[in-house]
């Protein structure tokens, strides 16, 4: 049985006493939670002081992005080690946004994967389509060369440690959302080419979240579909009300 991860995304917000203030709401509001995976990804100016006050909790403590090299003449980026170094288990790789604003391709983000996986991060591989491209039908296409580009060369061993995350690219911060039957069908398709590329019993293992304007009132009905198994929230993650009931999603 897949366990959800049910994950926030905070991207470019929250100082670092902003960050402490969210974590210490979200410690007691969702501190009886044990039957699903909690993960908040602050920016990472927050990453030490929300990893100390999440010390004894239930929810764990993921970094936004990493640069594909241990150390070295890299200004402004940040490896692998270090996120360890501060608590870090989970890092988001291949956003949107950073393929959209940083030019990001599937054969960098493969190599960002890979570096993860040898110092024991456990990647959230994101993928999905634009608007254009859905409308263009080519959204299956897409999100299925995503998946195999940006996993090339990683073995069954290393994916039982890969999350992926599909984000429909028209639907992240727009407040449109895929419909359940939408999101399920992608996820299918997800999970059909990891069949392919895997075998069936890593396919069936491998969590496929969903994240794309996931809120209170429609986590619910998203989290019913059998191939849904988590959320990776951006905009509703921030407030501790809004995603506490996010992670108390029922079927």
């Amino acid at each position: 049985m897949r366990v959800p991860l049910m994950a926030g995304n905070w991207k470019m917000h929250k100082s670092v006493s902003q960050a402490s203030a969210l974590v210490q709401a979200l410690k007691e509001s969702l501190a009886d939670v044990t039957d699903r995976e909690i993960l908040v990804c602050p920016p990472f100016t927050a990453l030490y002081p929300v990893a100390e006050a999440l010390k004894g909790s239930n929810i764990e403590l993921g970094a936004q992005n990493i640069y594909p090299q241990e150390e070295g003449a890299y200004t402004g980026e940040i490896s692998p080690p270090m996120l360890l170094d501060v608590g870090c288990r989970y890092v988001i790789l291949g956003h949107s946004e950073r393929r959209r604003h940083f030019k990001e391709t599937d054969e960098f983000i493969n190599r960002k994967v890979h570096l993860a996986l040898e110092h024991g991060l456990r990647p959230i591989l994101c993928v999905g389509e634009t608007l254009e491209q859905r409308e263009a039908g080519q959204e299956v296409a897409v999100v299925t060369k995503q998946v195999r580009e940006c996993l090339a060369g990683v073995t069954g061993e290393g994916m039982k440690e890969v999350v992926i995350a599909y984000e429909p690219v028209w639907a992240i911060g727009t407040g449109r959302t895929a419909t359940p039957e939408q999101a399920q069908t992608m996820h299918q398709t997800i999970r059909d080419v990891l069949r392919g590329l895997y075998g069936q019993e890593t396919a069936e293992a491998t969590r496929i979240i969903y994240g794309g304007s996931v809120k209170p009132d429609n986590v619910d009905d998203l989290m019913r579909e059998p191939d849904i198994d988590g959320a990776l929230v951006g905009g509703a993650s921030m407030k501790a009300e809004s995603f506490a009931r996010i992670v108390r999603f029922e079927k």
